[in-house]
């Protein structure tokens, strides 16, 4: 119930368009070393991000140069009303750029503030996104079809957070089916906790503060996606269980011809045709060695089911190499 409280709390929060958890610098870490050679003489836009609070900036810049980075850039939105994350330092949207000769990693008299909001949908920032190469940040979950939509539309690679449930979004699955986005390195405990306001009240067990005072709500629930490619993804699955011989192991569907798979260890190697795999597949999938089908779904439009029930979302995928 306590992790349960905790999820909700972020959730809720991320609803508002104006609210921000910031990432830690380690989680940014520790995903980004998979992608060091895509950045050289490239440009980066964090276009969620104020560079006062944001790690990503921090990681950028502190990086830049190992990066071989042409650029960076980081914009700042700005709610017309304040509200709990607001410093009041800053009284209007901005975006500052850095090029690696700055005195000084942040220079707050180079801020240049827009006309509007700085939302990532207005003109002003996609005239800043039309100039990226690479997008990083952790954009608004409530808006994160949009957002990924907008990302596709302009031809954008990019690494990004999001909620584990946007994986089963149909604008979102859709891009996964078609090999143009895939999941990260790291999900869940893999994306340790985001940074909260001072004032922000702790609920739950998944909360901490850190050494340095900071306040840390670990939710667990969220991943990264991206349409950079790692070596990672293109390794295979090792499967060690068979079909033949063990078919009471793997019922099939009521409304479709295939098999349900409880497990991703659990893939049979000998099995031909159609099965249904957790989502979390997705984390390990190769899309040398398998091919996505379609998501939950039955022949007949409704849930896949078994016996008349209902197990949890399916991934239907088939075995390329049978």
């Amino acid at each position: 119930m306590a992790r349960n409280a905790t999820n909700k709390l972020l959730q809720k929060a991320k609803k508002l368009k104006s609210d921000e958890f910031y990432t830690q610098l380690s989680d940014i870490a520790n995903e980004l070393q998979y992608y060091k050679e895509h950045f050289q003489g490239k440009v980066v836009y964090c276009n969620c991000d104020d560079p006062k609070n944001s790690n990503f900036f921090n990681y950028f810049v502190l990086n830049f140069k190992k990066l071989g980075l042409k650029k960076l850039i980081t914009a700042c939105y700005k709610e017309q009303t304040n509200d709990l994350f607001d410093t009041k330092e800053t009284e209007h949207a901005f975006f500052y750029e850095y090029s690696g000769t700055e005195n000084g990693y942040l220079n707050q008299a180079d801020f240049v503030y827009f006309k509007g909001d700085g939302d990532f949908r207005s003109p002003e920032s996609i005239e800043l996104l039309k100039q990226a190469d690479i997008v990083v940040t952790n954009p608004p979950f409530s808006l994160f079809r949009e957002y990924v939509a907008q990302l596709m539309k302009y031809g954008k690679k990019f690494l990004i957070i999001g909620n584990i449930n946007a994986i089963t979004y149909k604008e979102i699955f859709k891009l996964i089916k078609e090999n143009k986005v895939w999941l990260g390195i790291n999900l869940g405990r893999g994306i340790s906790g985001f940074i909260v306001p001072d004032h922000y009240e702790l609920y739950g067990t998944e909360t901490r503060i850190d050494d340095a005072g900071k306040r840390i709500v670990s939710p667990n629930n969220c991943l990264w996606l991206t349409n950079l490619e790692t070596s990672q993804r293109h390794e295979d699955i090792v499967l060690t269980k068979t079909y033949a011989g063990n078919e009471t192991e793997y019922p099939r569907y009521d409304n479709y011809d295939g098999i349900n798979v409880n497990k991703t260890q659990d893939i049979p190697y000998d099995y031909a045709g159609y099965m249904g795999v957790p989502i979390t597949f997705l984390h390990k999938f190769n899309p040398d060695q398998f091919e996505i089908i379609r998501f939950r779904k039955g022949n007949d439009g409704k849930d896949l089911s078994i016996n008349g029930k209902c197990p949890y979302f399916r991934i239907l995928i088939k075995n390329k190499r049978i």
